[in-house]
């Protein structure tokens, strides 16, 4: 029966391990590359400066209820006035991200680092695998799974009647590849140059505007309602003050 399989242990010590192993030497490898290749860069005053804007304006939605109508008016104004507010950001004066990667040299260099940081090691991981460990049952997952797993986790084992919880050579190194993050961020800290999960969300998301924060904290600001929170508690003391009393 395909669900009482007896896997080899030589599996475990020649597929398995030496898998693992190579992966987490591979990003260890690749995280000192990466640190090595980098270059120094200047933060961009304008970015910062957007930065800023946005922190404070969400500490005064945070605390608006805290200040008195007058003072929350007046900041609101002085952050989403439609003329000189730092919330306004006049049509055509946006931050174009790809437009400043062409003007900055340095910046297209260190996009390009880190693709080939990230790019040539996997190609080549995945090429070996491919090459010497395809083809068979490497490994049980200890928890059940759907058919739906099973063109993931059986990728070049072609037997429909094998339990969806074996997974192949292919399969196992795709596991470590995004389930390593956790262990990189252990042994190399939480900003480690490993983290494929999202520097590939960083170049999905290439190209977004920094300036729409601004646009979206400024409705953010417009929408928000006052409510001054001195009577209500003023109203609560009284309670306690009234409980002691009796």
């Amino acid at each position: 029966m395909a669900d009482d399989l007896v896997l080899d242990t030589a599996i475990r010590d020649w597929v398995l391990m030496p898998l693992s192993v190579v992966m987490v030497l591979i990003g260890v490898l690749r995280y000192f590359v990466s640190k090595l290749m980098k270059s120094a860069q200047v933060p961009d005053a304008k970015i910062v400066r957007e930065g800023q804007v946005v922190i404070r304006a969400r500490n005064l939605r945070a605390a608006a209820n805290f200040i008195p109508l007058k003072s929350f008016r007046a900041r609101k104004v002085y952050y989403t006035n439609e003329e000189n507010g730092l919330l306004h950001v006049p049509k055509g004066q946006g931050t174009n991200p790809q437009a400043q990667m062409l003007s900055d040299p340095n910046m297209a260099m260190d996009m390009m680092k880190k693709n080939l940081s990230m790019i040539i090691p996997q190609t080549l991981t995945f090429a070996w695998v491919n090459f010497f460990f395809s083809g068979f049952v490497a490994a049980k997952i200890p928890f059940p799974l759907t058919q739906r797993f099973r063109s993931m986790l059986q990728n070049g084992i072609d037997l429909s009647t094998v339990d969806v919880s074996y997974v192949s050579s292919r399969s196992w190194y795709f596991l470590n590849l995004f389930g390593l993050r956790g262990f990189f961020s252990l042994i190399l800290g939480e900003e480690n140059a490993t983290d494929d999960t999202q520097r590939m969300m960083q170049m999905s998301g290439f190209g977004m505007d920094p300036s729409k924060s601004l646009g979206a904290e400024k409705d953010s600001l417009d929408i928000i309602q006052h409510e001054w929170a001195l009577p209500k508690f003023e109203q609560r003391a009284e309670a306690v003050l009234r409980k002691l009393a009796s």
